[in-house]
C-alpha cells in the first residue's frame, strides 16, 4: 500500500467498524426493549417470546446489506473537514433506506416472523448508536490528525486572498489532517508575503515538489487572469499521483451553478434559476410555521424571564423593532429583544451590524447576544410569514441601497425569505466580517437550497450557539 493510501486507511476502517457494531447493538437492544425490558409486562407478545438467535442470525444478515448501502454512497470514503451534522443526516437517510431492505428481506422470508415493533425500534436505535459512533470516530479523527498521525502534505497555488484564507484555515487547525507546505506564486508574493508561509518558488517548480515532497493536495487559488498558467500546471502533472483542487476566485464561479436544458432540441446555458419551486415553497412555509409555533409555545417561560430582565436591567421598552428589507425588497419590523440603551440607535447610523464589543448595550444585551437570546422573538416574523427559518439575515434599507451599488448580486438575496440564520452566518461570516464573502455564502445558499440543506444549516447553528461560534 503506499504512502498516500495509508493515511486514509485507519480513519474509514474504524467507520465501518463502528457502524457494524452499532448496528449489531441496536438488534440486540431492540430485542431486549421489546421482550426483556422491565417494559415487557406492559405490552406483553401475544405469540411468546421469539428466540434471540432468529434476530442475531438476521443482524448477520443486515449488516453486510446496510454497509454495502452506506459504502455505496461514499460513507466511507476518506472525507476530512466533515461535520457531524452532515454525517447525521447521511445516517438518518440511509438507515431508512436500509430498513425497507430489511423489511422487505424479512417479509419475503416465511419461516419466521419477525416482531414490527423491534424493526421500528431498530430504525431508531441504528440512527442513534449509529450517530453517535461516527461521532466518536470523528473525535478520535480530529485528535489523531492533531498529535501529527497522517497528515496530507499541502501546498497551495497562488498569493491572492483565496490563498490567504485557504492558508490561514489548513495552517491554524492541525485537526483537520492537513500539513501546509508551502506556496507556490504566479505573480510576486502578493497578499501570502505576510502570513509566515514557506515560499517554495515559481508555479513551474509544482510538478518537481509533487515528486519530491510527497504532495498529497495541490490547491489552487489563482486570479482569473492568471488562469492560462492552471491549464499548464495541470498539463505538467499528468502521470502525478496527488489531487489539484480549484479555490473558484469570482463571485459567479463559486454561487452559480451552471446547467445545460433544451428547447426543442437547442440547447441553452442556464445561469440563473428561479431559486425553489411552487412546492418547495409551500414546504418551507409550512416547516417555519410548525417550528415557529411549537418554538415559541416551548420558549415561553424563557421569553418572560428576558423581558423581565431586560426591564429591570434599563428603562425602555422590552422589545426593538427595526425595518429590515426581505424577500423581494419588501420592508417589515424586525422584533428583537433590546439589548441597547433606549435611543442608541439614532446617534449612530451603523447600529446593527452586529458589532461585537457595542459599548452601547446594556449588561444583560451583552449577554443576550453572547448566547443569541436577543434574535429569540424573530420567531414571531417567522410565524408571521416576514421571514423563515433559515435564509440571508435581513438587512436596514439604508445600508441595502449601499450595498447593492457595491457588492456585486447583493440584491439577489432577496430572492427568498430572509432567515433567522444562514450559511454565512454558521460559516463565521457575521457582524463586522466580509461583505462580499457573505453575498457569496448567501447567494450559495439560494441556488442551492433544499429542505436538507436547512436541517444543516439549524444543526449547525445550534452548535455554533452552544459553543459560541459564529451562529445567526
Amino acid at each position: 500500500m503506499s504512502p498516500q493510501r495509508r493515511k486514509d486507511f485507519l480513519i474509514p476502517l474504524l467507520t465501518v467498524l463502528s457502524d457494524a457494531v452499532a448496528i449489531e447493538a441496536a438488534f440486540l437492544f431492540s430485542y431486549w426493549l421489546r421482550f426483556a425490558s422491565p417494559l415487557f409486562p406492559l405490552f406483553p407478545a401475544e405469540l411468546g417470546v421469539p428466540p434471540l438467535d432468529a434476530y442475531v442470525y438476521g443482524s448477520l444478515v443486515a449488516i453486510p446489506v446496510w454497509l454495502t448501502i452506506f459504502n455505496a454512497r461514499g460513507m466511507y470514503k476518506p472525507r476530512r473537514n466533515l461535520y457531524f451534522s452532515d454525517e447525521f443526516l447521511s445516517v438518518v437517510r440511509l438507515v431508512f433506506f436500509g430498513m425497507l431492505v430489511v423489511m422487505s428481506a424479512a417479509f419475503f422470508y416465511r419461516a419466521f416472523s419477525y416482531s414490527r415493533v423491534v424493526f421500528a425500534l431498530l430504525g431508531v436505535f441504528s440512527v442513534l448508536f449509529m450517530a453517535l459512533g461516527r461521532y466518536a470516530v470523528m473525535k478520535f479523527e480530529r485528535r489523531w490528525y492533531a498529535q501529527g498521525n497522517d497528515l496530507k502534505n499541502v501546498i497551495i497555488v497562488g498569493t491572492n486572498g483565496f490563498a490567504v484564507r485557504v492558508y490561514e484555515a489548513l495552517a491554524h487547525q492541525p485537526g483537520l489532517g492537513y500539513r501546509v507546505l508551502g506556496f507556490c506564486s504566479a505573480n510576486g508574493l502578493g497578499e501570502m508575503e505576510n502570513t509566515g508561509a514557506t515560499h517554495l518558488g515559481p508555479m513551474e517548480r509544482v510538478p518537481e515538489l509533487i515528486a519530491s515532497q510527497q504532495v498529497d493536495v495541490v490547491l489552487v487559488a489563482l486570479n482569473y487572469t492568471d488562469h492560462p498558467w492552471l491549464y499548464e500546471l495541470v498539463r505538467e502533472c499528468e502521470g502525478l499521483n496527488t489531487e489539484i483542487m480549484l479555490v473558484p476566485d469570482t463571485l459567479e464561479l463559486m454561487t452559480s451553478r451552471v446547467r445545460i436544458t433544451e428547447i426543442e432540441g437547442i440547447p441553452f446555458l442556464k445561469l440563473k434559476a428561479v431559486p425553489m419551486t411552487t412546492w418547495g415553497s409551500i414546504s418551507k412555509r409550512l416547516v417555519d410555521v410548525v417550528v415557529s409555533a411549537i418554538l415559541l409555545v416551548l420558549c415561553a417561560p424563557l421569553l418572560a424571564v428576558v423581558a423581565l430582565a431586560i426591564k429591570l436591567d434599563s428603562r425602555g421598552p422590552v422589545f426593538f423593532i427595526q425595518e429590515r428589507v426581505g424577500l423581494d425588497g419588501k420592508k417589515f419590523g424586525m422584533i428583537k429583544f433590546r439589548s441597547m440603551k433606549t435611543g442608541a440607535e439614532q446617534h449612530d447610523r451603523e447600529a446593527g451590524l452586529g458589532l461585537k464589543s457595542d459599548p452601547r448595550q446594556t449588561r444583560v444585551g451583552a449577554f443576550l447576544r453572547r448566547w443569541s437570546l436577543d434574535e429569540l422573538p424573530q420567531l414571531i416574523n417567522v410565524f408571521k410569514g416576514e421571514m423563515s427559518l433559515v435564509g440571508p439575515r435581513p438587512e436596514r434599507t439604508y445600508f441595502v441601497e449601499q450595498y447593492s451599488k457595491l457588492v456585486p448580486k447583493y440584491l439577489d438575496r432577496h430572492r427568498v425569505k430572509t432567515g433567522l440564520t444562514g450559511w454565512a452566518q454558521i460559516n463565521g461570516l457575521r457582524g463586522d466580517t466580509s461583505l462580499e464573502e457573505r453575498v457569496k455564502y448567501d447567494i450559495y445558499y439560494i441556488e442551492n437550497w433544499s429542505l436538507l440543506f436547512d436541517l444543516k444549516i439549524i444543526l449547525k447553528t445550534i452548535h455554533a450557539v452552544l459553543f459560541h461560534k459564529g451562529s445567526g
